[in-house]
């Protein structure tokens, strides 16, 4: 796709979602999606390869998350992938501190070329699994948020992001169609760590009948000690 056209959907898109693009921030996506599809003929990235679709299912569903960010705050992309949401959030808003948290160092490689090439100032990298990530002291309960694109089911992406947000900071938990059954059983999970259900966005991706789900999580007081457990338990045995 050349960068005209990608722009005017780009434009178009961010319209739908409230959302105005210049012509750096365009640059820099057009930039980030070639690279995307450049790495993942080498591993593993993404199954979603079609320019129309990383600007819809990537970029603009990873900014449907700025309005929630307040100027200035600290994020942690917990399990950020090929860099989603962190790195269109920080495209778009550069006011904002990120940290991108993932597991597996081949993807921690990429999203260092995409800082580098697309010269993103404090944007940081972070290999590591989220539960080690908790545990360290330099990060625990020193984010004002914490987010996740379908990383895990409620009960473990709480105590996957809970433990790392400050008290009074908010976790931004991205999640697809069908979430009732899964909220009412993490409940408990969101209460043990210290958080509360704020709010639930229920919205469609424009133009598409693809559902989404955004549900706010405040915490009001610390994270008991002995979370996060240690690493895979909280997958296998949710709260």
């Amino acid at each position: 796709m050349e960068i005209n056209e990608f722009s005017n959907k780009m434009k178009f898109y961010g319209e739908k979602i409230s959302l105005k693009f210049n012509e750096k921030q365009l640059n820099k996506f057009y930039l980030y999606m070639n690279l995307l599809i450049e790495w993942n003929e080498k591993i593993n990235l993404t199954a979603i390869t079609e320019p129309d679709e990383i600007i819809i299912k990537h970029f603009i569903d990873s900014l449907t998350i700025e309005k929630y960010i307040e100027e200035n705050s600290t994020l942690a992309d917990i399990g950020t992938g090929a860099g989603f949401p962190g790195i269109p959030l920080k495209i778009y808003r550069d006011d904002i501190n990120i940290k991108l948290i993932d597991s597996l160092n081949k993807r921690i490689n990429f999203l260092n070329e995409v800082i580098e090439k697309l010269e993103l100032k404090n944007i940081n990298t972070v290999h590591s699994r989220i539960e080690d990530f908790g545990k360290n002291k330099k990060n625990r309960e020193k984010f004002d948020f914490a987010t996740a694109r379908a990383v895990a089911n409620m009960s473990t992406l709480a105590e996957y992001l809970l433990p790392v947000v400050k008290v009074g900071g908010k976790c931004i938990c991205m999640k697809g169609n069908v979430i009732e059954e899964e909220l009412n059983n993490s409940k408990n999970a969101i209460n043990i760590l210290g958080g509360k259900v704020l709010k639930i966005d229920k919205f469609n991706l424009p133009d598409t009948d693809i559902e989404r789900n955004i549900i706010i999580i405040e915490k009001e007081k610390n994270t008991p000690n002995k979370y996060p457990r240690k690493a895979g338990i909280p997958s296998k045995e949710p709260l």
